[in-house]
């Protein structure tokens, strides 16, 4: 049904008042909780704020579809300009399968911490042989800056970063050099301050998750909730022409429904991608380890097109840095690592020691493709969320490092790189938060350091997220790309990428093409008829690769003769397949 552009889905008050230009406009509930202008508007200008008196709210109130919150989440609404001219009538798209993702936040990005500031990198980016720019949350939130996981308003881009206009120009700019976007979307729960949904009608329902009150997926008037999400999700598509969703954290959707959210999604999604004749992808963040996410709806799944994998994050980082506490533990023996790349999951209906109890469902590999799993050596949150926000790169050394980055995009899943992770960066990335509310941000920050405090950490060493130092530090430093380190592991991932595009082998999506190997700390792993090797171990070893060629290594290097490879502590090497005579 075709809506005003002023009306609201307000089933709790008793009256609702538009408030508009300064005048004040009565409006009439429908049977359908849908209130609309009782009058002709006179102010119909889009600049125009808007706000909702609610019963004997004395304050109007920002609308929950809201496009634009110019002054911030607590003020009016103002209509989005609709007049943008798009540039990209010639994008056909990106496919997920075969691709690489750049994971990046618009506020650390660049020193500017701005949309416009984030396309005069994409050079680089694309430098890498990356596809897909994956964006984090940029829905509104109270403050100047944060992750973007405490969004309130989630039709409404932060204005901080530049407003919708700017993120327009920002996916016209990634279509024009050939990278797709994904936009990462929050809609498992809001944020704690700004979150007037409530009032209007039940969004919310009885219960929390790790984050917060759940969202209303199943209740009384869930309907109007979940249209609510599903708008949010052709919104993206629609009005800023971004290519896919990163959905967070799909296990705390709570939803009996009978059929869930996710598959709903997942319908209208393919829907929409059959009108505008492009690939449209979804891909999950989940903690499940259940591939029913990315099993295609006829087959009984829910239709998403791919989920992230941490279990090869957890792999990898435990060979390559040695570090088994919390859930790193069952991931101590490299074998671990040798059954994520076969078979996707460690944890597949194994006991996981972190949780206490099995966790997860073995992958179908005969059917399933190993491009549905997302993986990485690091994210947002492995980084984030340790204490100080370190980067593997403070802890290991270039060829380590260069390791990880041979894993990550030479094996057989969907890579997904992490901003900086690239050229080594030096500043972390840690967990900042910009609450104006003293009350909010002192419970942040001492529910942050209680956190880690349990975990055995010195509070002194745990940053405070309300310091605008967390936020600072956590900026890229760009002067670094050509010094040192990190002009050496920059060429590395160059390399890799160029690697990857030529070679058939390394975008392989059968799970039948891979075939690992474990030798004390060598590893290896087939790719087709290619090998990687990787000595995650403190000794030099050597292994009989008969005919093979070099074709990348780590900056240490490997010696190769008469069909012996010596690879030294912590090196590793892609080798090509074994010659045959003429």
């Amino acid at each position: 049904m075709q809506r005003g552009p002023y009306d609201v889905w307000a089933p709790r008050p008793q009256q609702v008042h538009l408030v508009v230009a300064g005048e004040t406009v009565a409006m009439t509930q429908g049977d359908d909780g849908w209130w609309t202008p009782s009058e002709p508007l006179t102010a119909t200008d889009t600049a125009v704020e808007y706000g909702y008196l609610i019963d004997d709210d004395p304050d109007p109130r920002p609308d929950p579809r809201s496009r634009r919150q110019p002054d911030g989440v607590h003020g009016l609404s103002r209509r989005d300009a609709t007049t943008y001219a798009w540039n990209d009538a010639s994008w056909t798209g990106r496919q997920l399968a075969g691709s690489v993702i750049y994971e990046l936040h618009i506020g650390t990005f660049t020193p500017e911490g701005t949309l416009d500031a984030a396309a005069h990198k994409l050079d680089h980016v694309l430098d890498l042989g990356v596809d897909l720019v994956e964006v984090m949350p940029v829905n509104a939130f109270n403050g100047t800056h944060n992750w973007g996981y405490d969004g309130v308003a989630w039709f409404a881009v932060h204005e901080q970063y530049g407003g919708p206009d700017a993120y327009r120009r920002f996916v016209d700019a990634c279509h024009a050099k050939g990278l797709g976007v994904v936009q990462d979307v929050v809609h498992n729960h809001l944020g704690p301050s700004g979150n007037y949904l409530p009032l209007f009608g039940p969004y919310l329902k009885p219960g929390r998750n790790t984050w917060g009150d759940l969202i209303n997926l199943d209740g009384e008037d869930a309907a109007e909730v979940r249209r609510y999400i599903l708008d949010n999700v052709r919104m993206w598509f629609e009005e800023f022409h971004v290519d896919a969703l990163r959905l967070d954290a799909v296990h705390a959707l709570s939803d009996t429904s009978e059929v869930h959210l996710l598959e709903e999604m997942a319908v209208e999604t393919a829907a929409y991608s059959a009108h505008v004749r492009r690939p449209l992808t979804l891909i999950a963040e989940s903690d499940l380890n259940d591939a029913r996410l990315v099993t295609p709806r006829e087959a009984g799944g829910h239709g998403l097109d791919a989920q992230w994998s941490d279990d090869f994050h957890h792999a990898v980082h435990v060979a390559l840095s040695g570090e088994t506490a919390g859930y790193y533990a069952d991931f101590e023996p490299l074998e671990a690592l040798a059954k994520v790349c076969e078979r996707g999951f460690f944890h597949d209906g194994t006991f996981s020691s972190f949780r206490d109890r099995d966790h997860g469902v073995p992958v179908d590999t005969d059917r399933m493709p190993t491009w549905r799993l997302v993986v990485a050596n690091q994210n947002h949150d492995q980084i984030g969320n340790r204490a100080r926000g370190d980067r593997l790169a403070e802890h290991l050394d270039d060829d380590q490092l260069a390791c990880a980055a041979l894993l990550t995009l030479a094996g057989p899943f969907t890579p997904m790189l992490f901003m900086g992770e690239e050229w080594a960066a030096s500043t972390p990335f840690q967990f900042f938060t910009s609450h104006p509310e003293p009350e909010l941000g002192k419970a942040t920050a001492d529910g942050r350091i209680a956190e880690f405090e349990r975990m055995g950490w010195d509070p002194a060493e745990v940053p405070d997220p309300q310091d605008v130092e967390s936020f600072h530090r956590s900026r890229l430093d760009w002067d670094e790309l050509t010094t040192g380190r990190h002009a050496v592991l920059l060429d590395c991932y160059r390399r890799l990428g160029r690697l990857r595009r030529e070679l058939p082998q390394v975008t392989d999506p059968s799970f039948g093409s891979v075939s690992c190997t474990v030798e004390g700390r060598l590893f290896t792993m087939r790719r087709g008829d290619l090998l990687v090797v990787v000595n995650a171990g403190s000794d030099e070893a050597r292994i009989e690769v008969g005919g093979r060629d070099v074709l990348f290594a780590t900056p240490r290097g490997v010696s190769l003769a008469a069909g012996m490879l010596t690879v030294p502590a912590h090196v590793g090497a892609l080798l090509g397949p074994v010659a045959t005579n003429p």
